[in-house]
């Protein structure tokens, strides 16, 4: 077996022989199976182009009753970054979804390294959606939801992957049509304050009270307006997010809705929660050749999964694995935009 391979009958959710499309947590262990399923469906090509034979993919999504309808590629290094699934055993008391569309997280592999660290930095810049990854995911689900109806169609991601299910998700949602959608460990592209600084909480206060006022004054300064139309267009859409508050990529998602709540969208605050400042200042300077639009991390609505479990071992909080099993402590709020 190739180094770093993880094969479903060592390490995946064995136990769950049967499915409830009604339960969360049942939920949870199908789709992150299926989005393990992709990144093991890269590495089966990559052995393939070294001349190997091995192919420990299927398992995954064949164990919960799937099969592979498309692989997504990426028109410029070739890999397969999604991946449509179709759910074979459907029954009218338990149908659960009739596609599901996975994207993968960043594979640090010779033949993706380039391509999926290029995407991450895009992610931080707010322009992962000018990529031709993303134009071709965004084809992909408007195809599936136009044949399949929206209802049918599911959404999943993790890291990378989530992403770019975000914008997907956002570019249907403001077709009004509202895709379930499961993102695991979603990047958050700011300054991890809450992390570096997690020891001195009167640092924390004071750097994130420094980020508002500098938002505030640099939105009035520029008569920046908020296009709240845009904004409620998308608030029907609740993706599911999954976080982990000691994995610095994601955790920001927890912060973020706990200031939007206490700020109530209201008046110059409001207008901060809508936007970065990255696009603020943009706008002020007049930068005409970079394209603005509303940064990925800024949700209306959303449900909010927290892993309180304790770590495992050395394994890292951003590991896709803690995801499928059976016996997480989590915590889910739920976060309306009125």
């Amino acid at each position: 077996m190739s180094r770093g391979r993880e094969p479903f009958s060592l390490v995946g959710p064995k136990h769950l022989t049967t499915v409830d499309w009604n339960d969360y947590n049942h939920r949870r262990s199908v789709l992150t199976s299926l989005i393990k399923g992709v990144s093991e469906r890269e590495r089966d090509r990559q052995v393939e182009l070294r001349g190997g034979s091995e192919t420990l993919a299927p398992q995954w999504w064949d164990f919960f009753n799937f099969k592979l309808v498309n692989e997504l590629v990426d028109e410029d290094d070739e890999s397969i970054f999604g991946a449509i699934f179709e759910y074979v055993l459907p029954s009218a008391t338990n149908p659960g979804p009739g596609y599901v569309i996975a994207f993968r997280g960043t594979l640090l592999k010779r033949e993706t390294l380039t391509r999926d660290l290029e995407s991450n930095f895009a992610i931080i810049l707010n322009t992962l959606h000018q990529s031709s990854r993303v134009q071709t995911a965004m084809k992909y689900v408007e195809d599936r939801v136009s044949k399949a109806g929206s209802s049918k169609v599911w959404l999943t991601g993790y890291s990378l992957g989530a992403a770019i299910a975000m914008l997907a998700g956002k570019n249907m949602a403001k077709r009004g049509k509202f895709l379930e959608s499961f993102l695991f460990n979603p990047p958050y592209p700011s300054f991890p304050i809450e992390t570096i600084f997690k020891d001195n909480k009167n640092v924390i206060r004071g750097l994130q009270l420094t980020t508002h006022v500098i938002k505030v004054c640099a939105a009035l300064a520029s008569g920046y307006s908020c296009d709240e139309d845009s904004f409620a267009a998308i608030s029907g859409w609740k993706p599911c997010l999954f976080v982990n508050n000691r994995d610095f990529i994601c955790n920001g998602y927890i912060e973020h809705f706990k200031k939007r709540r206490k700020s109530d969208d209201v008046g110059v605050w409001g207008l901060i929660s809508h936007h970065s400042l990255r696009n603020i200042v943009m706008k002020k300077l007049k930068i005409r050749d970079v394209e603005i639009s509303e940064p990925l991390h800024l949700l209306p609505s959303a449900i909010l999964i927290e892993n309180l479990s304790p770590p495992e071992g050395n394994i890292s909080p951003h590991k896709l694995r803690h995801w499928w099993k059976p016996d997480l402590n989590l915590r889910c709020t739920v976060y309306n935009y009125e």
